[in-house]
């Protein structure tokens, strides 16, 4: 069932829809939402910290002298280590997640949130024991949160119904930047009031209680919820076109899924987006600092004026991408297309505008208006999965996620490489590179993207279906034997 068709189903609640308890799928929402904030609070607060751990700091000497200390004297090449290790972990456990989602269901594989939020704890005790122990405690950082994002799909998967989805997954999304935002602006403040250290703790403590509140509140799907009406899991399972009770086994269509153009226009998509994401992400604050020459507490507050202003255009941009496709002026696959294409021509173009001009109010305006542009992207890319393929859809995000992953690792490595002297020109080829990158992104997914189910999708959901059925008949022939011989 598409978009249009899902819009003329009622879930039976008469209640509006900011009293999101009242909705079971809202409820997840919500805290797919809260768990991607608190996941972001504790992997962005490493890129505001290192600015405070690396920095000179002023110290009275025995002989009534002044000098400088720092309490780590790392170079900018092993602070891209640092900051890019995480995503060494992160790539290995993309595609597991979403096998493993849609076998034991998504909220039990999202569990590992609570690991994160233990390690998190003990960064800076790993910090101050040596760099291989930071390194090995982020790499584990990077494996826990790897699950997260493929686990949220397969969620969706299960959940969203076609007429929501863009706007449900967007605002799960927003917590990626809400969680940033946080990050930014807390960690700057809490490092200079009590030390770097203080930004783990509570970032941690607070990852611990969303772990709890997950674990006591969700459910894999709509008919394993004890609380959701039956309304609203009638509608949920129309829309989606799933019978009641029917197998969660899914054989994966890997051969459709790996000679797909239309997959490989997401997986493009997701690198060329997250090299400019994962760039700024963690270089932005260090950029501000040695280029822009800001102080450590306003590179934080800076920082994050780019993702306040994603969150916000990512629920717009969610809104109008449900809105085009239930008001039939668009198709599902124009609405990808279009609002993917628009994201990455504005980001190269104010990339590009910024690095020429590199003057801090004019780049910090070109920066948060390139970032917050990627939201679009975000309508086009991050939810076209589900599009081509429900089922699959946390498989085939684990597989974007894993290739975008290299775009984590190796863009810090790059900029750090290119900005060993912090000079302008250095800065600018990072901002021109990034420009490139988005047009590539632009260009492929244009040329091969789609929003529908495809082929070989249905084709493997009708024979899951057939062979199910089979399985029934040979149960129920098996039972009536039984009987017989009773």
């Amino acid at each position: 069932m598409d978009a249009l068709q899902s819009s003329k189903l009622s879930d039976g609640i008469d209640a509006p829809l900011w009293m999101f308890w009242k909705r079971r799928r809202y409820v997840l929402v919500m805290m797919t939402f809260l768990g991607c904030t608190v996941m972001y609070t504790m992997r962005v607060a490493m890129s505001i910290a290192i600015v405070a751990m690396t920095e000179n700091r002023t110290i009275s000497l025995e002989n009534g002298t002044v000098g400088y200390e720092q309490a780590f004297d790392w170079s900018s090449p092993i602070r891209g280590h640092v900051l890019s290790s995480f995503f060494y972990g992160y790539m290995l456990t993309q595609v597991p997640a979403g096998i493993l989602a849609n076998r034991f269901g998504a909220t039990n594989v999202n569990n590992r949130m609570g690991i994160t939020a233990v390690l998190t704890l003990l960064t800076p005790l790993c910090a101050c024991a040596g760099f291989g122990w930071l390194i090995a405690n982020r790499v584990l950082q990077g494996m826990a949160q790897g699950v997260c994002i493929p686990s949220i799909h397969t969620g969706w998967s299960k959940w969203a119904p076609p007429s929501e989805r863009s706007r449900m997954v967007l605002f799960t999304f927003a917590g990626v930047f809400v969680g940033t935002i946080i990050s930014m602006l807390l960690t700057g403040v809490v490092s200079n009031l009590w030390g770097w250290q203080s930004a783990f703790y509570i970032f941690g403590s607070i990852g611990c209680v969303w772990f709890v509140a997950w674990f006591l509140t969700v459910r894999p799907t709509p008919e394993k919820d004890p609380f959701i009406t039956i309304k609203e899991k009638d509608f949920i399972l129309q829309s989606l076109g799933i019978t009641e009770g029917e197998s969660d086994k899914y054989k994966h269509p890997w051969k459709g899924i790996l000679t797909s153009k239309a997959v490989y226009a997401i997986i493009v998509a997701g690198f060329c987006q997250n090299w400019g994401f994962y760039n700024m992400m963690t270089q932005l604050p260090t950029f501000l600092k040695e280029a822009l020459h800001f102080e450590v507490q306003a590179t934080g507050s800076i920082s994050a004026l780019p993702y306040l202003a994603m969150g916000i255009t990512l629920s717009i941009a969610g809104y109008l991408a449900d809105w085009f496709q239930i008001k039939g002026i668009m198709t599902t696959t124009q609405v990808r297309r279009n609002f993917n294409c628009l994201s990455f021509l504005t980001q190269a173009i104010f990339m590009t505008v910024g690095a020429f001009i590199l003057k801090p109010i004019p780049t910090i305006a070109c920066i948060t208006l390139a970032v917050s542009m990627g939201a679009f992207a975000w309508s086009g890319y991050a939810v076209n999965h589900l599009d081509l393929s429900p089922k699959s859809a946390g498989v085939m995000m684990g597989i974007t996620n894993t290739v975008s992953t290299l775009a984590g690792i190796i863009a810090p490595v790059v900029t750090g490489s290119l900005t060993t002297h912090n000079r302008h020109d250095e800065w600018r080829q990072v901002f021109y590179i990034t420009a490139v990158v988005n047009v590539i992104g632009l260009v492929v997914y244009w040329c091969w993207a789609s929003g529908e189910l495809q082929p070989w999708s249905l084709e493997v959901q009708e024979r899951n279906r057939v062979c199910e059925s089979g399985e029934k008949q040979e149960k129920k022939g098996y039972e009536n034997r039984l009987s017989i011989v009773d």
